[in-house]
């Protein structure tokens, strides 16, 4: 199969936009993500996926605490600054305002709703993992905000 025909095909299923945070000793690690999925009512389960080879992938690893901040429209430069690799993590969060969730990793203040999770699996999805996370705390920070949306490579909004 061509790689780019993949791409194409799978893009035309529209989802939303996340931040995935962890915390790792006193440093924030972030990751824009569009691969956040609810997985059961009983046990409340979450699960985003992570490249491998990105650093933030290691950190969550480590930490196995993490955090997601689903995005509103109004936030599509964040999504597109923590999508950019190779980032210096000081100061990395200066731009939006966030806070501390219940597990100590970073929330955005301007999201949606958010989650906060502590790793229960991982499972191996070729270049990816596959992260599966037990719900420990559930906010809706802001009500009535348009999501952000991503749909054949593009950023959209309802």
């Amino acid at each position: 199969m061509d790689p780019d025909t993949y791409r194409q095909v799978v893009g035309r299923f529209a989802t939303g936009v996340a931040i995935v945070t962890t915390r790792l000793g006193e440093v924030d690690h972030t990751m824009t993500v569009n691969s956040f999925t609810s997985v059961s009512l009983d046990p409340l389960l979450v699960l985003f996926c992570a490249e491998k080879l990105a650093r933030f992938h290691d950190a969550v690893m480590e930490s196995r605490v993490w955090g997601v901040s689903v995005l509103p429209a109004a936030m599509e430069d964040a999504s597109r600054f923590f999508a950019h690799r190779g980032r210096p993590l000081n100061g990395q969060l200066a731009r939006w305002p966030h806070h501390r969730g219940e597990s100590g990793v970073a929330l955005f203040d301007g999201a949606i709703a958010t989650v906060e999770c502590v790793t229960t699996a991982v499972h191996d999805g070729g270049d990816h993992s596959i992260v599966v996370g037990g719900v420990t705390a559930l906010g809706t920070p802001l009500d009535g905000e348009p999501p952000l949306l991503y749909h054949e490579g593009r950023y959209k909004t309802l």
